[in-house]
């Protein structure tokens, strides 16, 4: 069974979350495509949201670090000439590189999938992610850096 990392990007605070999808949550995400929206319900048991969430697929990274681009078709891998993102950030004007690139669709090859949450028209409370999440992270590591001591 696929196993992935999926970066859930909450574009209202501007954190992200990153949660590990298993077995049946990611057979779910099997074939679907850079660009798509599904329904936020589809990973329930992996984060809970409120009803009317939807969640729309960015890119992703293949077990060997190529990255996912839009343009190519399919689960497929292959070299292709890059000149700019994704995939390539040029260090000067002009430079182009052929680069190993994974197709737009995800398959059990994909390690890490990107996505950005969709709030419904009408919500107006706080975000979803937010910043008290990530300063539990830090707790943890002062807690960490005092017991060392």
């Amino acid at each position: 069974m696929p196993t992935f990392k999926l970066v859930l990007s909450d574009p209202r605070s501007g954190k992200s979350r990153q949660l590990e999808v298993k077995d049946e949550v990611a057979q779910r995400l099997i074939g679907l495509r850079i660009g798509e929206v599904f329904d936020a319900q589809l990973i329930k048991e992996v984060i809970d949201l409120p009803q009317g969430f939807k969640v729309k697929i960015t890119g992703g990274t293949g077990y060997d670090g190529a990255p996912m681009h839009p343009g190519i078709e399919g689960p497929v891998k292959k070299y292709i000439l890059l000149s700019g993102r994704p995939g390539l950030r040029p260090g000067k004007k002009g430079l182009r590189r052929r680069k190993l690139i994974r197709g737009n669709t995800i398959s059990d090859q994909v390690v890490q999938v990107n996505a950005v949450l969709i709030y419904p028209e009408n919500w107006d409370k706080e975000p979803v992610i937010q910043v008290s999440e990530e300063s539990k992270g830090e707790s943890k590591a002062e807690e960490k850096a005092e017991a060392a001591q």
